[in-house]
């Protein structure tokens, strides 16, 4: 299987450290760090994806505005001139150990961060980049 991911999630997944919007969204979260963990592939849609699933069907979930779209683009951008290749729609990312490794780097570097600003999530980010990533439930180690 396939792990469907928007943009800016290649960087949230970077630092998620079981903490969400609900319940229901971190026990989906955690299934799908667990299968990033064990090897899956990554595809890059646009709009919901596998995270957002929980989400995605209520009436004010925000993972349909504009705003959510613009930082996908900003993520594009920050991801596709780090790996240096162009990340877009039905991009396939193999992630691995070496792959992770490089993404979070240039998180904690702030050179993959354009997408969070403005994030509420982003001081626990950085927290948990500030910690070297210890309790992130993506691992591939």
């Amino acid at each position: 299987m396939t792990v469907r991911l928007r943009a800016h999630h290649l960087l949230c997944m970077l630092t998620y450290v079981g903490k969400g919007y609900s319940p229901g969204f971190v026990a989906n979260y955690d299934a799908i760090a667990a299968r990033l963990s064990q090897g899956e592939d990554i595809e890059i849609v646009a709009g919901p994806d596998d995270i957002c699933a929980p989400l995605a069907e209520e009436a004010d979930s925000h993972c349909h505005e504009p705003r959510i779209d613009q930082r996908d683009e900003l993520a594009i951008r920050d991801v596709s001139a780090l790996m240096r290749l162009p990340i877009r729609t039905g991009t396939r990312i193999a992630l691995t150990p070496t792959l992770l490794a490089r993404f979070r780097g240039a998180f904690a570097a702030n050179l993959t961060r354009s997408a969070c600003v403005g994030c509420e999530w982003s001081g626990l980010c950085s927290e948990v980049a500030r910690d070297r990533y210890r309790d992130s439930r993506v691992r591939r180690d």
